[in-house]
């Protein structure tokens, strides 16, 4: 058994020994589970993936006179201004609007580099994070302590106060396999799906990334310090549609969607490397987003987890060409064999590929190893367990309303 103020000392005096989660799977099959937990500090884990349901929170400062900002753009991407007066929220799947508030699509040049459809929150979060200038235009509700009305200026990470990032659903412990049985292509947040069982695609990188080697949540919280897009960042709650009551394989891991978690970080801390604006071919703009997640090995336990190799996790494979919230499936695939290349749907061959990067993925667990080896990342008690009892609720009652035109 080990505390982590114990493995924080270690860290602290360079003592400890930090295994990659690669690293641990391989020397487990070799030495075993009891010798690796007397051997190992901490196990690091990553992933980059898209993360649609991730924003920035920015406070861009009082201007003088002062404005209440109600309508808000940059670099004509529409920006949440319900908070305080110049408080903004940026999504990263709010698409641009050109043209809206008298904005000229031929004097914006972020315009003309990025198609009206492809640029979205993103791209702009993206830019802040790699320093680049980005132009603001807003509107403001005038009242005596507010008596401006508008303002345009260009805005910078440096010439804000606040700049992080706030994400209400990262890290899917387990996602779907996407396929498309219809007769036409179909355009998903999982990319293109071609008809006839032409592709299929999983977003998840397996066995590295950080909630399957913690399956039931014992040992990451609230208040998990972690690598999030290249800075220090921390797990704030658990995340929209977290559905811990999945079922489960006897291995503990869920056979479909399960575990989220909601992370914040600074964001003037992150690097372009890791935090990059992208957009899905008829769908809409995204970000992509690399999160590395310590786990401590207090016990053998955590070993225990931490081995489970790609052939013991599976997913669902599911036909997006029936429009409805539960689409029938073709049954589950493991891991290993998606990343073959190849998987088998009735009988027929179906190529696959993945949305994350597994390259980049196995990146970020190194370089928080780093971080943790050269004793400049020590890690955090949580302050309260995620919930394992949530239940998914659906908006079932409403029917389904489907047009045919």
């Amino acid at each position: 058994m080990k505390t982590i103020a114990e493995i924080n000392e270690k860290i602290q005096a360079h003592r400890a020994v930090v295994w990659t989660v690669e690293e641990l799977k391989a020397r487990v099959q070799e030495i075993g589970v009891t010798q690796a937990a007397q051997k190992v500090d901490v196990i690091t884990t990553g992933t980059f993936e898209p993360m649609e349901s991730s924003g920035a929170i920015i406070n861009l400062g009082h201007t003088d006179p002062p404005i209440k900002i109600r309508q808000c753009w940059l670099d004509g991407v529409p920006a949440y201004s319900g908070f305080g007066a110049v408080d903004l929220y940026l999504g990263a799947t709010q698409v641009a609007d050109y043209g809206a508030a008298g904005e000229s699509v031929d004097a914006d040049e972020s315009a003309l580099r990025n198609p009206i459809r492809e640029r979205g929150g993103g791209h702009v979060i993206a830019d802040l994070i790699a320093g680049k200038p980005v132009r603001l235009r807003a509107i403001g509700q005038v009242t005596d302590c507010y008596p401006r009305a508008s303002v345009e200026t260009t805005i910078t990470r440096d010439t804000i106060n606040q700049f992080y990032l706030f994400n209400p659903r990262n890290l899917y412990q387990n996602f779907i396999v996407g396929v498309n049985g219809g007769d036409r292509p179909l355009f998903t947040y999982l990319g293109p799906l071609q008809p006839r069982l032409g592709n299929a695609v999983y977003s998840n990188p397996g066995a590295i990334s950080p909630l399957w080697n913690d399956p039931d949540l014992q040992v990451i919280g609230i208040g998990t310090r972690i690598f999030l897009g290249g800075g220090v960042g921390y797990i704030a709650w658990e995340g929209t549609q977290h559905f811990p009551l999945q079922k489960r394989l006897p291995n503990r891991t869920p056979i479909g969607p399960a575990a989220t978690l909601a992370l914040i970080g600074d964001a003037k801390q992150m690097t372009p490397q890791w935090v990059k604006g992208c957009h899905f071919k008829s769908y809409g703009p995204s970000i992509m987003l690399g999160v590395g997640v310590p786990l401590p090995v207090l016990n053998e336990e955590v070993i225990q987890h931490c081995a489970v190799q790609d052939a013991d996790l599976v997913a669902p494979v599911v036909d997006f060409s029936i429009p409805r919230r539960v689409r029938p499936t073709f049954g589950l695939v493991s891991y290993a064999q998606l990343k073959t290349g190849r998987i088998t749907i009735d009988g027929k061959s179906v190529r696959v590929a993945p949305l994350a990067s597994i390259f980049l993925s196995r990146q970020i667990a190194e370089e928080l190893k780093q971080w943790i080896s050269n004793g400049e990342f020590t890690l955090t008690e949580p302050i309260a367990p995620i919930p394992t009892d949530r239940a998914f609720l659906s908006q079932d009652r409403w029917g389904a309303q489907i047009s045919l035109d």
